[in-house]
């Protein structure tokens, strides 16, 4: 399994765009890869033979470095390839399932050989204070079902519990827990849905910032009349050149932030442990929801770009994302990200950092509000108001430095003629 990315350690097999057998040549595609983030293309380096196909389409966490298939050159005798392929995938297992530690405890703590056999052999009921080997899935399992683990007799390595052992497990008397079996429901109740890589590292890493990172938020309520204004003149006249080139509220946004960065520079930052990065350009994360979870496709240098080329950058970077095309390029890095959840009607919300990135924006939805208006008749007058909610990470964005940047993003978007100069 090649390392798509620097921090990816598994994958999966979309699929194999080669069978076995096939020749293939350089440039050609051999498979498509799950990383935690997209499908990738993966190309042939040099030309050869799909001898044999060890990890098949549909395989999930394969480690990085595992072996995936074999290959050879023409007029290699490709008979021993089953017998290489068949080595190669029975070595991972091993090494990954055993865990050396685990299977030498008992033998420390039992006083005499024979308890150590015993549970091995026939598997009767285990004293406490004995421990169980099992692996994690098969706890899980026994745990949602109800099912002690001191009644299963284990055909692992070394007598482990593994998951077919589990759900093979027949209970010889059910009546004698009735408590147990009523307060487990039933599976026809739920679905188990296996967690994607995708959705490990989006856990992992959030779980990580929440604990790690020093959250605080600010949050301000902004006047999107001039905005919502120009925009209308703005897509009038892109509409007569090409219906399909309209700006969104969105790309008004990313610019305002990139503005508001170049005034405010210690807010496009990030944590490094020994030091603090100050970045120069404005690239900024744009959150993207997925079937698969969420991803974060950059648009690059948003500051020295227009609004009509941030909006088509925008546009099909986040298809990209949706159709799990994006190169990794197009997603690692970034100095900024902003997470809109407008569109679905949300008023307010606060978002957890991407890191090492030191802030993200959390965008509302527009909505009519009365607002004062000394020049009016009536003292007051009807305005098109957004609220935004800047998460900042205290350790590199001081409460003060992140009231700065607020207020600069405000003045740009209630005045977006400055974008034009």
């Amino acid at each position: 399994m090649p390392a798509m990315s620097p921090t990816m350690t598994e994958g999966g097999i979309a699929s194999w765009k080669k069978g076995e057998g096939e020749t293939f040549a350089v440039g050609d595609v051999l498979l498509e890869i799950e990383t935690d983030k997209a499908s990738i293309d993966v190309e042939a380096q040099d030309d050869g033979i799909l001898a044999k196909i060890i990890a098949p389409d549909g395989s999930k966490n394969v480690a990085v470095g595992t072996p995936i298939a074999i290959f050879a050159e023409e007029g290699d005798d490709l008979s021993a390839a089953v017998q290489m392929a068949a080595e190669a995938a029975s070595a991972p297992p091993a090494s990954a399932q055993q865990q050396p530690p685990e299977p030498a405890a008992p033998v420390q703590s039992s006083p005499s050989p024979a308890s150590v056999s015993q549970p091995q052999d026939t598997k009767p009921e285990i004293p406490k204070g004995d421990r169980i080997f099992a692996s994690p899935i098969a706890k899980k399992i026994a745990l949602e079902k109800g099912i002690p683990l001191a009644k299963i007799k284990g055909t692992g390595p070394d007598g482990r519990i593994i998951r077919d052992d589990v759900e093979r497990y027949q209970p010889t008397a059910p009546s004698t827990s009735p408590a147990l079996s009523d307060a487990t429901p039933a599976s026809s109740e739920y679905i188990d849905i296996p967690v994607s890589n995708m959705r490990k590292v989006i856990g992992t890493r959030l779980t990580q910032s929440k604990q790690e990172l020093p959250h605080y938020y600010l949050t301000v309520e902004i006047n999107m009349d001039k905005v919502s204004k120009l925009r209308e003149v703005f897509n009038k006249t892109l509409g007569d050149k090409d219906k399909a080139a309209k700006l969104s509220v969105n790309d008004f946004i990313l610019k305002a932030v990139a503005c508001a960065l170049k005034d405010v520079p210690e807010a496009n930052s990030a944590w490094l442990g020994d030091v603090i990065r100050q970045y120069k350009n404005a690239d900024i994360s744009l959150a993207v929801a997925t079937p698969a979870g969420l991803i974060t496709p950059i648009v690059k240098d948003v500051g020295s770009k227009g609004l009509a080329t941030i909006s088509a950058e925008a546009k099909a970077l986040a298809k990209k994302a949706r159709d799990g095309k994006l190169a990794p390029q197009e997603y690692q890095g970034g100095t900024f990200t902003v997470s809109n959840l407008g569109m679905f009607d949300i008023d307010h919300f606060t978002a957890i950092i991407n890191p090492p990135q030191s802030c993200i924006l959390a965008v509302g939805t527009t909505k009519p509000v009365l607002v004062p208006a000394p020049e009016e008749e009536r003292g007051f007058k009807m305005a098109n108001v957004m609220k935004v909610t800047l998460s900042s990470d205290h350790r590199t964005v001081d409460g003060a430095v992140g009231a700065r940047w607020l207020s600069a993003f405000k003045t740009y978007l209630e005045n977006p003629l400055t974008f034009m100069l």
